[in-house]
């Protein structure tokens, strides 16, 4: 058992040095002058109502062919550093807004940067959450450790309805940015819109059984920090007379990883 735990260790060491090793920084937007924290969620907010539909659908052939908005977005996000910057960013809300948004933007901006991919599945998703790293408030990082080093460890488990990595199985992407006045509802809202789709929640009578999105299999334990169970936590957003049965069991549906294309024809 020693010498198996040895060489799970050793491999884990050795994929962790080839992620390092593999990892490049995407070349942001270069910014002549910074811009002021409002032109900039204005310039986000053109992006959303532009090129998202209703379904949260992203036009990114559209989008690619008319980036300004977004890339002045992302060179801002890249700039500025939201920890050093107090007058703007004063409390958690304000925080973490931003940092949704800025999720958000750079998950779009590396669709764009990846050529337009159909899906995320496979070395893809790796890529491209995992090698390649971005400028995030002056600082490198990767999505995948800008969601769990970052945001995650900010505590409020419902950013995992607002945050888009632009694939299907993500929660609905808003038409307009979240803002730090109304987070707190903006989430809840998030939550209830994703906890009432089919695509996210599926009873099996005959099998005793709830499937939830495979959302909810990824960080069980930011749930479960406020109930008990995976469905009693669901249950605080369903609707009345929608509640599902604590006593079946709980699978999940499978994550769809094909990128959230809106194809216009």
């Amino acid at each position: 058992m020693k010498m198996r735990a040895f060489l799970v260790q050793t491999l884990g060491f050795v994929l962790l040095s080839l992620l390092t090793a593999c990892s490049t920084l995407v070349r942001m937007p270069e910014e002549k002058a910074v811009p002021s924290h409002e032109e900039a969620l204005k310039s986000w907010a053109r992006v959303l109502n532009q090129f998202v539909n209703e379904k949260g659908e992203v036009n990114f052939k559209g989008l690619l062919e008319k980036r300004g908005d977004l890339d002045k977005y992302v060179g801002y996000v890249a700039q500025v550093d939201p920890n050093q910057n107090k007058k703007v960013f004063p409390d958690d809300s304000a925080l973490l807004a931003h940092h949704i948004n800025a999720y958000n933007a750079l998950s779009m901006y590396n669709i764009l940067d990846s050529e337009l991919p159909e899906s995320l599945s496979g070395l893809r998703k790796v890529k491209f959450f995992y090698f390649k790293k971005f400028l995030i408030g002056t600082k490198e990082m990767s999505l995948y450790t800008y969601e769990n080093e970052v945001i995650r460890k900010m505590g409020e488990e419902k950013v995992h309805f607002a945050l888009n990595c632009m694939s299907k199985g993500c929660p609905r992407l808003p038409k307009k940015p979240f803002s730090a006045k109304n987070l707190s509802k903006e989430l809840e809202d998030q939550a209830r819109f994703f906890f009432s789709e089919e695509r996210n929640v599926q009873v099996d009578e005959k099998e005793k059984k709830v499937l939830l999105s495979e959302i909810l299999d990824f960080f069980p334990e930011d749930f479960l920090k406020k109930e008990k169970t995976l469905i009693g936590y669901a249950n605080r957003y369903r609707a009345k007379g929608k509640t599902l049965p604590d006593s079946y069991k709980v699978d999940f549906i499978p994550y769809d990883w094909r990128v959230n294309h809106w194809l216009l024809h």
